[in-house]
């Protein structure tokens, strides 16, 4: 049986995971993008079949569980993109997944989780431990929990976009700006891409890894969090397994508004004719905005495209 609290992903596991990965899905593209006289790249895993890089880690933890931990099912805690990284696979390898989402999550993330056969289990944020009804549910039903970003086979697969970047390059980049939840993308780009700087982009208020990795401890979010559109980066605090491959390998932590994030959205769409969500924008927007250095080498994560279309059409007008 896998015992998630007694593993530490690897670089090993990254370069695993990359090979299960590319088994059954192509490689995402890499766009060159122009960004202050200097091209660039954007890496566009928001053209992943679920609209996010969430598949890479989600299908690399379901994959490596024996048998019996497949028939005992999965439970994951997610506000859209990993809910639908679960469901997907466990689709596709026939395990049962229940998913706890928040009620305000994006209708149209949980639309696409239950229309991929996953029971989408609510709870009421801000007011409900997220976790708390995940081990609940487990509890009482049994099966493995699979955490959205404090998992080590979450983390090697979401670092399988390293591997991917270091093979279209032909080189490791010189950077990957990379946006930032829980940590788990961070983390396992640090593992697959050992000699690149990461940059964790997180929005406003709610960079906890950038203030853990600042503190040298965990961070949480406290009560008073201001309100985001990107509702994707949201999680109250990193885990202990992100702070450890983290801390003293990635970069000072980077945080953008609301506003930034819209321009970038605004500039995906006008320069890259990429459809992305406020969360898969914010490391693009840390990059406009000047917080993150950029140059020839320069890889910049598009991580997720599960936009509302409501929401996204009023963005691209202008209209904030």
């Amino acid at each position: 049986m896998i015992q998630t609290e007694d593993r530490m992903p690897t670089a090993e596991g990254v370069r695993a995971a990359a090979a299960a990965v590319a088994a059954i899905l192509p490689p995402t593209p890499l766009l060159p993008v122009e960004i202050g006289g200097l091209r660039a790249w954007v890496k566009a895993d928001n053209l992943q079949p679920i609209g996010s890089f969430k598949i890479r880690g989600a299908w690399w933890r379901l994959s490596s569980l024996d048998a019996d931990e497949r028939a005992a099912g999965v439970v994951a805690v997610s506000s859209g993109n990993h809910a639908q990284g679960v469901a997907w696979s466990a689709r596709r390898l026939g395990i049962r997944a229940a998913i706890v989402m928040p009620h305000d999550a994006p209708q149209v993330k949980l639309a696409n989780t239950r229309a991929l056969g996953a029971e989408v289990v609510l709870y009421q944020r801000p007011g409900e431990d997220r976790d708390a009804v995940a081990a609940a549910l487990i509890a009482e039903r049994g099966g493995a929990l699979v955490h959205a970003f404090g998992d080590p086979w979450v983390i090697e697969g979401q670092g399988s976009a390293a591997i991917e970047i270091a093979a279209q390059l032909g080189h490791a980049p010189s950077r990957i700006i990379a946006c930032c939840g829980g940590g788990g993308l961070t983390a396992g780009l640090a593992l697959g891409a050992p000699d690149s700087a990461i940059h964790p982009v997180e929005p406003v208020g709610w960079d906890m890894v950038g203030q853990s990795l600042a503190a040298g401890k965990i961070v949480a979010a406290g009560p008073d969090a201001p309100k985001t559109i990107c509702d994707a980066l949201q999680p109250p605090a990193t885990k202990p397994i992100n702070l450890a491959v983290l801390q003293g390998r990635a970069e000072p932590g980077v945080a953008v508004t609301d506003a930034e994030v819209r321009a970038a959205q605004r500039f995906a769409f006008a320069n890259l004719r990429l459809v992305v969500e406020p969360g898969g924008a914010a490391a693009l927007a840390a990059a406009l905005a000047g917080k993150v250095p950029v140059d020839a080498d320069t890889v910049i994560m598009i991580t997720g495209g599960n936009a509302d279309p409501a929401a996204f059409a009023a963005t691209i007008a202008g209209v904030d």
